[in-house]
Protein backbone atom coordinates (compact mmCIF):
# COMPACT_ATOMS: atom_id res chain seq x y z
CA UNK A 1 0.00 0.00 0.00
CA UNK A 2 0.99 3.33 -1.17
CA UNK A 3 1.85 6.40 1.32
CA UNK A 4 -0.68 7.93 0.36
CA UNK A 5 -3.44 5.46 0.33
CA UNK A 6 -2.29 5.15 3.90
CA UNK A 7 -2.44 8.61 4.80
CA UNK A 8 -6.08 8.32 3.49
CA UNK A 9 -6.90 5.68 6.34
CA UNK A 10 -6.63 7.99 9.24
CA UNK A 11 -8.28 11.03 7.35
CA UNK A 12 -12.34 11.18 8.61
CA UNK A 13 -14.76 8.69 6.52
CA UNK A 14 -16.35 11.63 4.63
CA UNK A 15 -15.21 15.31 4.45
CA UNK A 16 -17.36 17.94 6.74
CA UNK A 17 -20.59 19.10 5.18
CA UNK A 18 -19.02 22.98 4.76
CA UNK A 19 -16.72 21.20 2.39
CA UNK A 20 -18.95 19.18 0.15
CA UNK A 21 -22.59 21.75 0.57
CA UNK A 22 -21.83 23.93 -1.83
CA UNK A 23 -20.92 21.33 -4.64
CA UNK A 24 -23.36 18.82 -3.20
CA UNK A 25 -26.37 21.80 -3.50
CA UNK A 26 -25.49 22.21 -7.17
CA UNK A 27 -25.63 18.41 -7.95
CA UNK A 28 -29.35 18.21 -6.16
CA UNK A 29 -30.13 21.09 -8.40
CA UNK A 30 -29.09 19.89 -11.54
CA UNK A 31 -30.72 16.46 -10.46
CA UNK A 32 -34.18 18.43 -9.60
CA UNK A 33 -33.87 20.09 -12.74
CA UNK A 34 -33.64 16.97 -14.66
CA UNK A 35 -36.45 15.48 -13.17
CA UNK A 36 -38.31 18.46 -14.31
CA UNK A 37 -37.48 18.10 -17.58
CA UNK A 38 -38.80 14.72 -17.92
CA UNK A 39 -42.29 16.19 -16.44
CA UNK A 40 -42.21 15.09 -13.03
CA UNK A 41 -43.40 17.65 -10.71
CA UNK A 42 -40.86 18.95 -8.10
CA UNK A 43 -39.69 21.92 -5.87
CA UNK A 44 -35.99 23.03 -4.82
CA UNK A 45 -33.79 20.61 -3.49
CA UNK A 46 -34.22 20.37 0.79
CA UNK A 47 -30.95 19.44 2.90
CA UNK A 48 -28.99 17.80 1.12
CA UNK A 49 -25.98 15.23 2.37
CA UNK A 50 -23.50 12.79 1.66
CA UNK A 51 -24.29 9.26 3.50
CA UNK A 52 -21.19 6.75 4.01
CA UNK A 53 -22.79 4.28 1.47
CA UNK A 54 -22.10 6.88 -1.14
CA UNK A 55 -25.05 8.63 -1.68
CA UNK A 56 -26.70 11.72 -2.08
CA UNK A 57 -29.58 12.24 -0.33
CA UNK A 58 -32.19 15.61 -0.50
CA UNK A 59 -36.11 16.38 -0.14
CA UNK A 60 -38.20 17.75 -2.68
CA UNK A 61 -41.49 19.26 -1.86
CA UNK A 62 -43.27 21.65 -4.22
CA UNK A 63 -46.50 22.00 -2.08
CA UNK A 64 -48.82 20.32 -4.83
CA UNK A 65 -47.86 16.90 -4.65
CA UNK A 66 -46.71 14.34 -1.90
CA UNK A 67 -42.81 15.62 -0.85
CA UNK A 68 -40.65 12.60 -2.29
CA UNK A 69 -36.42 11.81 -1.50
CA UNK A 70 -34.37 11.83 -4.15
CA UNK A 71 -31.19 9.42 -4.01
CA UNK A 72 -28.34 9.72 -5.93
CA UNK A 73 -25.92 6.89 -6.24
CA UNK A 74 -22.17 8.32 -6.26
CA UNK A 75 -20.24 4.96 -6.95
CA UNK A 76 -20.62 1.85 -8.80
CA UNK A 77 -21.43 0.48 -5.28
CA UNK A 78 -24.12 2.62 -4.71
CA UNK A 79 -25.32 1.87 -8.02
CA UNK A 80 -25.83 -1.66 -6.93
CA UNK A 81 -27.19 -1.29 -4.51
CA UNK A 82 -29.92 1.26 -5.18
CA UNK A 83 -31.08 -1.47 -7.96
CA UNK A 84 -31.35 -3.91 -4.90
CA UNK A 85 -32.54 -1.83 -2.84
CA UNK A 86 -35.67 -1.03 -5.53
CA UNK A 87 -36.11 -4.53 -6.49
CA UNK A 88 -36.97 -5.40 -2.43
CA UNK A 89 -39.31 -2.42 -2.19
CA UNK A 90 -41.39 -3.51 -5.61
CA UNK A 91 -41.22 -7.21 -4.08
CA UNK A 92 -42.72 -6.16 -0.76
CA UNK A 93 -45.27 -3.98 -2.19
CA UNK A 94 -46.76 -6.81 -4.37
CA UNK A 95 -46.50 -9.04 -1.54
CA UNK A 96 -50.34 -9.89 -0.61
CA UNK A 97 -49.00 -11.23 2.22
CA UNK A 98 -48.42 -8.20 4.06
CA UNK A 99 -51.46 -6.73 4.11
CA UNK A 100 -51.44 -3.21 5.51
CA UNK A 101 -47.92 -3.87 7.12
CA UNK A 102 -46.86 -2.37 3.24
CA UNK A 103 -47.66 1.67 4.58
CA UNK A 104 -44.28 0.86 6.33
CA UNK A 105 -42.47 0.86 3.28
CA UNK A 106 -41.53 3.70 1.02
CA UNK A 107 -42.97 3.21 -2.14
CA UNK A 108 -40.27 3.95 -5.25
CA UNK A 109 -41.54 6.88 -7.57
CA UNK A 110 -39.00 6.24 -10.33
CA UNK A 111 -35.72 4.38 -10.37
CA UNK A 112 -33.40 5.45 -12.91
CA UNK A 113 -29.75 4.07 -12.45
CA UNK A 114 -28.71 4.28 -16.23
CA UNK A 115 -26.98 7.64 -17.43
CA UNK A 116 -25.15 10.90 -16.37
CA UNK A 117 -27.75 11.52 -13.42
CA UNK A 118 -28.46 8.42 -11.66
CA UNK A 119 -31.28 8.52 -8.90
CA UNK A 120 -34.00 6.99 -7.16
CA UNK A 121 -37.23 8.80 -6.01
CA UNK A 122 -39.05 7.52 -3.14
CA UNK A 123 -42.25 8.77 -1.62
CA UNK A 124 -41.49 10.18 1.86
CA UNK A 125 -42.69 8.71 4.68
CA UNK A 126 -44.24 10.59 8.22
CA UNK A 127 -42.73 10.18 11.41
CA UNK A 128 -38.89 11.21 12.74
CA UNK A 129 -35.97 9.10 12.60
CA UNK A 130 -35.70 6.96 15.74
CA UNK A 131 -31.66 7.85 16.76
CA UNK A 132 -32.83 11.12 16.45
CA UNK A 133 -35.93 10.67 18.42
CA UNK A 134 -33.65 8.86 21.10
CA UNK A 135 -30.96 11.60 21.56
CA UNK A 136 -34.01 13.81 22.23
CA UNK A 137 -36.17 12.00 24.41
CA UNK A 138 -33.37 8.42 25.99
CA UNK A 139 -36.69 8.27 28.08
CA UNK A 140 -38.68 6.38 25.53
CA UNK A 141 -36.19 4.23 24.65
CA UNK A 142 -38.31 0.89 25.53
CA UNK A 143 -41.37 1.99 23.93
CA UNK A 144 -39.72 2.59 20.86
CA UNK A 145 -37.60 -0.69 21.29
CA UNK A 146 -40.55 -2.53 21.81
CA UNK A 147 -42.73 -0.95 19.03
CA UNK A 148 -39.98 -0.89 15.83
CA UNK A 149 -38.93 -4.84 16.96
CA UNK A 150 -42.80 -5.74 17.02
CA UNK A 151 -43.62 -4.47 14.27
CA UNK A 152 -40.29 -6.25 12.32
CA UNK A 153 -41.62 -9.51 13.34
CA UNK A 154 -45.11 -9.07 12.07
CA UNK A 155 -43.11 -8.84 8.81
CA UNK A 156 -41.04 -12.29 9.84
CA UNK A 157 -43.58 -14.37 10.90
CA UNK A 158 -46.31 -13.08 7.58
CA UNK A 159 -43.19 -14.09 5.30
CA UNK A 160 -41.28 -16.14 7.52
CA UNK A 161 -41.43 -19.60 8.66
CA UNK A 162 -39.19 -22.23 11.05
CA UNK A 163 -36.72 -24.48 9.79
CA UNK A 164 -33.54 -26.35 10.54
CA UNK A 165 -30.94 -23.91 9.00
CA UNK A 166 -27.77 -25.89 8.24
CA UNK A 167 -28.31 -26.13 4.79
CA UNK A 168 -28.41 -22.02 4.34
CA UNK A 169 -25.08 -21.33 6.55
CA UNK A 170 -23.09 -21.18 3.75
CA UNK A 171 -25.07 -18.25 2.29
CA UNK A 172 -25.42 -16.44 5.87
CA UNK A 173 -21.89 -16.84 6.53
CA UNK A 174 -19.21 -17.35 3.56
CA UNK A 175 -20.40 -14.56 1.91
CA UNK A 176 -20.04 -12.14 4.82
CA UNK A 177 -16.99 -13.51 5.53
CA UNK A 178 -15.52 -13.09 1.94
CA UNK A 179 -16.70 -9.21 1.94
CA UNK A 180 -14.04 -8.64 4.98
CA UNK A 181 -11.51 -10.96 3.74
CA UNK A 182 -11.53 -8.58 0.56
CA UNK A 183 -12.64 -5.23 1.61
CA UNK A 184 -10.66 -5.45 4.81
CA UNK A 185 -6.53 -5.54 5.00
CA UNK A 186 -6.48 -6.81 8.25
CA UNK A 187 -8.32 -9.83 7.07
CA UNK A 188 -6.17 -10.76 4.42
CA UNK A 189 -3.26 -11.96 6.26
CA UNK A 190 -1.71 -13.11 9.56
CA UNK A 191 -4.08 -13.28 12.40
CA UNK A 192 -6.62 -11.83 10.96
CA UNK A 193 -7.61 -14.52 8.67
CA UNK A 194 -6.65 -16.83 11.20
CA UNK A 195 -9.75 -15.45 13.38
CA UNK A 196 -11.65 -15.17 10.47
CA UNK A 197 -11.13 -19.08 10.08
CA UNK A 198 -12.20 -19.77 13.64
CA UNK A 199 -15.02 -17.39 13.44
CA UNK A 200 -16.50 -19.43 10.57
CA UNK A 201 -16.07 -22.48 12.44
CA UNK A 202 -17.36 -21.32 15.93
CA UNK A 203 -20.78 -19.92 13.82
CA UNK A 204 -21.40 -23.48 11.96
CA UNK A 205 -20.42 -25.23 15.22
CA UNK A 206 -23.17 -23.32 17.04
CA UNK A 207 -25.96 -23.06 13.99
CA UNK A 208 -25.53 -26.28 12.58
CA UNK A 209 -28.65 -28.35 13.44
CA UNK A 210 -31.14 -25.06 15.02
CA UNK A 211 -34.47 -24.44 13.99
CA UNK A 212 -34.48 -20.31 13.44
CA UNK A 213 -37.38 -18.10 11.82
CA UNK A 214 -36.57 -17.59 7.99
CA UNK A 215 -37.86 -14.86 6.31
CA UNK A 216 -37.63 -11.71 4.89
CA UNK A 217 -34.69 -9.78 6.98
CA UNK A 218 -34.36 -5.98 6.59
CA UNK A 219 -30.32 -6.68 7.07
CA UNK A 220 -29.76 -3.22 9.19
CA UNK A 221 -32.15 -2.41 11.19
CA UNK A 222 -31.65 0.25 13.09
CA UNK A 223 -33.10 3.23 14.93
CA UNK A 224 -31.79 4.86 12.30
CA UNK A 225 -33.63 2.86 9.80
CA UNK A 226 -37.11 3.55 11.27
CA UNK A 227 -39.42 6.48 11.22
CA UNK A 228 -41.70 7.49 14.47
CA UNK A 229 -44.25 9.33 16.06
CA UNK A 230 -42.69 12.21 18.43
CA UNK A 231 -45.21 11.35 21.04
CA UNK A 232 -45.54 7.75 21.65
CA UNK A 233 -42.51 6.45 19.52
CA UNK A 234 -44.81 4.28 17.28
CA UNK A 235 -43.61 2.59 13.98
CA UNK A 236 -44.66 4.72 11.14
CA UNK A 237 -42.02 3.32 8.65
CA UNK A 238 -38.95 1.67 8.12
CA UNK A 239 -36.01 2.88 5.45
CA UNK A 240 -33.04 1.42 3.60
CA UNK A 241 -33.91 -1.93 2.58
CA UNK A 242 -30.40 -2.34 0.60
CA UNK A 243 -29.34 -5.05 2.58
CA UNK A 244 -32.76 -6.95 2.92
CA UNK A 245 -33.22 -10.64 1.54
CA UNK A 246 -36.23 -12.45 1.32
CA UNK A 247 -34.73 -15.64 3.27
CA UNK A 248 -32.74 -14.23 5.84
CA UNK A 249 -32.08 -14.79 9.69
CA UNK A 250 -34.87 -13.10 11.19
CA UNK A 251 -33.48 -12.81 14.57
CA UNK A 252 -30.59 -10.20 13.48
CA UNK A 253 -32.98 -7.87 12.80
CA UNK A 254 -33.60 -7.94 17.01
CA UNK A 255 -30.28 -7.96 17.87
CA UNK A 256 -29.00 -5.12 15.49
CA UNK A 257 -31.79 -3.23 16.92
CA UNK A 258 -30.42 -3.72 20.28
CA UNK A 259 -26.96 -3.68 19.78
CA UNK A 260 -27.38 -0.32 17.43
CA UNK A 261 -28.95 1.37 20.47
CA UNK A 262 -26.26 0.27 22.69
CA UNK A 263 -23.46 2.21 20.61
CA UNK A 264 -26.05 4.96 20.48
CA UNK A 265 -26.89 5.26 24.25
CA UNK A 266 -23.02 4.16 25.21
CA UNK A 267 -20.94 6.20 22.96
CA UNK A 268 -18.79 2.92 22.34
CA UNK A 269 -18.51 1.79 18.95
CA UNK A 270 -20.38 -1.41 17.39
CA UNK A 271 -17.72 -3.86 17.61
CA UNK A 272 -16.54 -2.77 21.25
CA UNK A 273 -20.13 -3.80 22.08
CA UNK A 274 -20.35 -6.88 20.33
CA UNK A 275 -16.79 -7.73 21.69
CA UNK A 276 -18.33 -7.62 25.01
CA UNK A 277 -20.86 -9.69 24.26
CA UNK A 278 -18.30 -12.57 23.25
CA UNK A 279 -16.11 -11.80 26.33
CA UNK A 280 -19.04 -12.56 28.30
CA UNK A 281 -20.84 -14.97 26.31
CA UNK A 282 -23.89 -13.00 27.01
CA UNK A 283 -25.91 -10.20 26.36
CA UNK A 284 -27.29 -7.40 28.95
CA UNK A 285 -30.11 -8.05 31.41
CA UNK A 286 -32.05 -5.09 29.37
CA UNK A 287 -31.27 -6.08 26.11
CA UNK A 288 -32.62 -10.03 26.90
CA UNK A 289 -35.00 -8.62 28.21
CA UNK A 290 -36.04 -6.39 25.00
CA UNK A 291 -35.18 -9.17 22.70
CA UNK A 292 -37.72 -12.02 24.64
CA UNK A 293 -40.97 -9.03 24.49
CA UNK A 294 -39.89 -9.03 20.70
CA UNK A 295 -40.03 -12.75 20.59
CA UNK A 296 -36.01 -12.61 19.65
CA UNK A 297 -34.56 -13.81 22.26
CA UNK A 298 -32.39 -17.77 22.17
CA UNK A 299 -32.36 -18.83 25.53
CA UNK A 300 -29.00 -20.80 25.31
CA UNK A 301 -26.01 -18.75 25.98
CA UNK A 302 -24.12 -20.42 22.72
CA UNK A 303 -27.00 -19.60 20.56
CA UNK A 304 -27.40 -16.15 22.09
CA UNK A 305 -23.23 -15.43 21.69
CA UNK A 306 -23.55 -16.71 17.83
CA UNK A 307 -26.75 -14.77 16.77
CA UNK A 308 -24.57 -11.86 18.11
CA UNK A 309 -21.70 -12.60 16.42
CA UNK A 310 -23.76 -13.46 13.08
CA UNK A 311 -25.64 -10.25 13.27
CA UNK A 312 -21.93 -8.50 13.95
CA UNK A 313 -20.64 -9.99 10.46
CA UNK A 314 -23.58 -9.14 8.43
CA UNK A 315 -23.21 -5.28 9.76
CA UNK A 316 -19.85 -5.04 9.18
CA UNK A 317 -19.61 -6.89 6.06
CA UNK A 318 -22.41 -4.84 4.80
CA UNK A 319 -20.64 -1.64 5.42
CA UNK A 320 -17.65 -2.85 3.82
CA UNK A 321 -19.53 -3.69 0.52
CA UNK A 322 -21.59 -0.70 0.39
CA UNK A 323 -18.71 1.36 0.04
CA UNK A 324 -14.11 1.10 0.52
CA UNK A 325 -14.80 4.37 2.97
CA UNK A 326 -14.95 1.82 6.01
CA UNK A 327 -12.37 -0.78 4.83
CA UNK A 328 -9.90 1.71 4.61
CA UNK A 329 -10.44 4.00 7.48
CA UNK A 330 -8.09 2.85 10.47
CA UNK A 331 -10.48 3.91 13.21
CA UNK A 332 -13.34 2.43 11.86
CA UNK A 333 -11.78 -1.56 11.38
CA UNK A 334 -9.81 -0.80 14.69
CA UNK A 335 -12.96 0.00 16.62
CA UNK A 336 -15.66 -2.37 15.20
CA UNK A 337 -13.62 -5.52 12.94
CA UNK A 338 -10.60 -6.12 15.23
CA UNK A 339 -11.54 -6.52 18.74
CA UNK A 340 -14.34 -8.78 17.93
CA UNK A 341 -12.31 -10.99 15.67
CA UNK A 342 -9.64 -10.88 18.08
CA UNK A 343 -11.76 -11.96 21.17
CA UNK A 344 -12.84 -14.81 19.03
CA UNK A 345 -9.77 -16.27 18.45
CA UNK A 346 -8.23 -15.50 22.13
CA UNK A 347 -11.03 -18.13 22.92
CA UNK A 348 -10.52 -20.22 21.11
CA UNK A 349 -7.09 -20.55 21.80
CA UNK A 350 -7.97 -20.70 25.54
Amino acid sequence: MGLAAEMRGFLPMYPPGLLTRPADFLTARRLADSLRADGAACGDPHGPRRTLSDLLVFRLDDGAAPPVVVKHPRSARAVASLAHECEVVQRLERDERLGSWRRFVPRVELCRLQGPLPLVVQRCLPGIAGDTLLQRFPQLTPEVAVSAMGAIRELHLATGRTEEVTARLGDWVDPQLAVLAQEVRWCRHGPGADALSVLRDRLWRALSGRSLLVGWTHGDFHPGNVLLGEEQGGLLGVIDWAGAVPDGPSAIDYHTFVLTMRHQHGGRQFGRVVADVVRHASLGPVDRRLLAEAGGLVTDSRGETALTLLTWLWHVAGNAAKSVRYGRSHRWVTENVVPVLREVAAQEIS
